[in-house]
């Protein structure tokens, strides 16, 4: 079920139209790294519609879970998603334009032995294997190369990856740890019903359920806001953060991300991310 929830035809150019394409991009390293290039500018990583649908306690799939879902509402909010909504939507884009991609299972490695939490894509072209990740947003197609260490070498958004232990690791910045930490991908080529269930586990609890979180490319610099914070990683690699208040971050989300005044007015305030189910600090909690 690799293919379920293809993207239309009728959806497919007026989403490469506001990617700035004029063409389809064709198949090739030169297109898949426009492509990537301009989501990283274009398409961020939020979880704003998430947030929304978790305040209304929507018992419906979260939403960005399909990509003609996903791209109707970038479309109209220019809003993103989170790595399970953002990596399918991807992965179905090139799907559409001819490119051998295949949706990936990872585990960002913000604790010791935690089970996969996040999304990707691979892509198979004649000049090798590369990654596009909409969640890290590096910029540029990692190749990924078995013999050797290989990077995205930007001072903002700069990624290295190798092959461990018979895995992928990719080292890269969030922006509420920008010392950074790693990314393990665990395997290629899930289903779109894998995508769902993993993505619909994230109800009960996630990183992303409770405050805002949002992150793109400006020029030579990340942008975002992320646990009540405001940070910039600049293109010298030096990191600007201050603490915003609710007004500020919706003020931002229109401004800086261009996201509709109607979709940033839902969007509920920040509470407090609790630990996770099962957590030693859940344990203290309740004892």
């Amino acid at each position: 079920m690799a293919s379920s929830a293809l993207l239309s035809e009728s959806l497919l150019d007026p989403v490469l139209l506001a990617l700035g394409f004029s063409s389809r991009p064709e198949p090739t390293l030169e297109g898949l790294r426009a492509i990537y290039q301009t989501w990283g500018r274009e398409v961020p990583f939020d979880n704003v519609r998430k947030l929304v649908h978790l305040q209304r306690q929507d018992a419906a799939a979260f939403p960005g879970a399909d990509a003609e879902d996903f791209f109707d509402a970038w479309l109209r909010h220019r809003t993103g998603g989170t790595c399970w909504a953002g990596s399918n939507a991807l992965f179905h884009l090139l799907i559409a334009l001819g490119f051998d991609a295949e949706r990936a299972i990872g585990t960002m490695l913000v604790a010791p032995d935690i089970p996969p939490n996040h999304g990707s894509v691979q892509v198979r072209l004649d000049a090798g294997t590369y990654l596009v990740d909409t969640s890290i947003l590096f910029g540029e197609p990692l190749r990924l190369d078995p013999a050797e260490e290989t990077a995205v070498a930007h001072p903002a958004w700069g990624v290295r990856g190798r092959r461990r232990e018979g895995l992928w690791h990719v080292h890269w910045r969030p922006l509420h740890k920008t010392d950074g930490f790693e990314c393990r991908y665990e395997r290629f080529g899930a289903d779109h019903e894998e995508y769902r269930r993993r993505y619909e586990e994230t109800r009960g609890w996630s990183p992303f359920n409770y405050q805002l979180t949002a992150r793109r490319n400006r020029g030579e610099e990340v942008i975002g806001l992320t646990f009540g914070q405001a940070v910039t990683l600049r293109p010298d690699g030096a990191v600007e953060q201050r603490p915003v208040e609710n007004a500020e971050r919706r003020r931002r989300l229109v401004e800086d991300f261009g996201m509709s005044e109607e979709i940033v007015a839902q969007l509920p305030p920040d509470r407090p991310t609790p630990p996770p189910p099962g957590s030693k600090t859940a344990a203290e909690d309740h004892s």
